[in-house]
């Protein structure tokens, strides 16, 4: 199984960790002993979701009838759903989420014999081959495992500098304390940072600004003015997720979420494919203002915030989102590995010079010159084989992986990502917020009509632009 991946921020050892997820969180948020804070919500993930169709045409009552088997095999059930079927037309569609604990595989067999179409998705997939790997379906799906966070979100390890601090420990409860209870849709609170914590912003926010114009990519550099212009990016002020978000979504339909820690690599990605970007909101400790062993505001507003304002890189991160629902596990620690090398660490060559794209390298005083010294290893980037890569997570990388371009980078993805084991397609779908699993020879026929005619209307406008 997948084990870690890790995303760095400002310093040789300011590595990040978007590892497994502990699958034990307790059932309410619990105080630790010291101050630690650990914001975990009900374990939705050990829930299991079960996708049919009725094998009969729009039949008064069918549902009810469905649902009669699950209170024979005594199944209890979360969530209840049907709409229009993408695979039969004039059908219905039900979803049901099962609650964990209960005895499933009984009322699945029923269900397979009475269905036209049967689908398992699960958490608990790699004891049960036979079903699909859990992702979102709906953009409010995020809610269920945006609480299911890892140990730097919970709690400060010993060799943490904010450690011994309890006024920083108590901040650190504070900032969990919105990520807990944040739901999709909500306005992201604002946060009213100290001066010690303004201080320590500034610190970063000026270093790093004198090395981007000779450093950074000209899609990070034409954004950041305009991040300074209208979400308030200034030495002495520390920008709201809110107006970043806000911002974001009028430029790619990107949106922010707040989260207390770091996620599984898995849900992490998933976020991605509705083009939402999970975001700490604390800041590192005082006592070492270039220095954070885990992910946090700057790194998050500096280093990823800019390139995602940037259409092409915008869709290049929802095709490495799209690419994990579903996936394998062993495919997901593929895809956090070229997430690693490209969103985190990425180089791109631009007018013939080197320049860097990734979150780790533009939120890292110290790795932003490094990584364009003569000291670093560089090779093209080729996901099947950049997919395979080791990578150190306490020192700066020996190796980096350089792209043409985003859309250089972005062909590759998507040809990576059909080599992924997945007996179906996916398809988001903006209107809705929700993702399309495609699986039907109906639903492929349905898309290419709409792409036909989304092809009339350019080339409607291509022959005006020719008059």
């Amino acid at each position: 199984m997948y084990a870690q991946t890790n995303r760095q921020t400002s310093n040789a050892k300011e590595k990040e960790d978007c590892s497994s997820l502990n699958n034990s969180p307790p059932d309410t948020p619990k105080l630790m002993h010291g101050g630690n804070y650990i914001k975990e919500g009900r374990d939705s993930a050990k829930s299991t979701c079960l996708i049919f169709s009725p094998k009969e045409e729009d039949e008064v009552g069918s549902l009810g009838r469905y649902l009669h088997l699950f209170a024979k095999h005594k199944v209890n059930l979360l969530h209840i759903e049907s709409r229009s079927s993408h695979r039969r037309p004039n059908n219905y569609e039900f979803m049901v989420e099962c609650a964990p604990g209960c005895n499933v595989a009984s009322v699945i067999e029923s269900l397979r014999n009475e269905c036209s179409y049967f689908s398992i998705i699960s958490r608990n997939h790699k004891d049960n081959m036979n079903t699909v790997p859990w992702f979102p379906r709906r953009i409010r799906d995020l809610d269920k495992f945006a609480n299911q966070i890892l140990s730097y979100g919970a709690e400060l390890d010993s060799d943490h500098p904010g450690f011994t601090d309890p006024v920083y420990r108590k901040r650190r409860k504070y900032f969990a304390d919105i990520a807990y209870n944040y739901k999709h849709g909500q306005p992201i609170p604002t946060v009213e940072y100290t001066p010690e914590e303004t201080a320590t912003w500034g610190v970063v926010f000026k270093n790093l600004t004198k090395l981007y114009s000779k450093y950074a990519c000209r899609e990070h550099n034409h954004v950041f003015p305009l991040l300074i212009e209208n979400c308030g990016y200034r030495e002495d002020n520390i920008p709201q997720l809110e107006d970043i978000s806000n911002f974001l979504k009028d430029s790619t339909g990107f949106t922010l979420r707040p989260v207390a820690g770091l996620l599984s690599s898995r849900d992490f990605l998933a976020g991605l494919a509705f083009r939402v970007f999970h975001s700490t909101q604390y800041i590192r400790h005082s006592s070492k203002p270039l220095y954070t062993p885990e992910p946090d505001v700057c790194h998050e507003i500096l280093g990823h915030v800019p390139l995602l304002a940037d259409p092409s890189f915008a869709q290049f991160s929802q095709v490495i989102g799209l690419a994990s629902l579903g996936a394998p596990d062993d495919y997901i620690e593929k895809l956090a590995t070229c997430f690693w090398f490209t969103v985190e660490y990425g180089i791109c060559r631009q007018n013939g010079e080197l320049k860097a794209y990734g979150a780790g390298l533009l939120s890292s005083f110290g790795e932003l010159e490094y990584c364009m010294s003569d000291k670093p290893e560089l090779r093209p980037f080729d996901p099947p084989k950049t997919a395979l890569q080791k990578y150190p997570i306490t020192e700066y990388q020996p190796i980096y992986y350089v792209a043409e371009d985003f859309e250089d980078a972005k062909e590759k993805m998507m040809k990576f990502a059909q080599t992924i084991p997945r007996n179906f397609g996916v398809r988001y779908d903006a209107y809705t917020q929700s993702i399309n699993i495609i699986d039907s020879k109906q639903q492929v026929e349905a898309l290419v009509n709409n792409v036909n005619q989304e092809v009339q209307i350019l080339m409607d406008a291509l022959k005006k632009l020719q008059h």
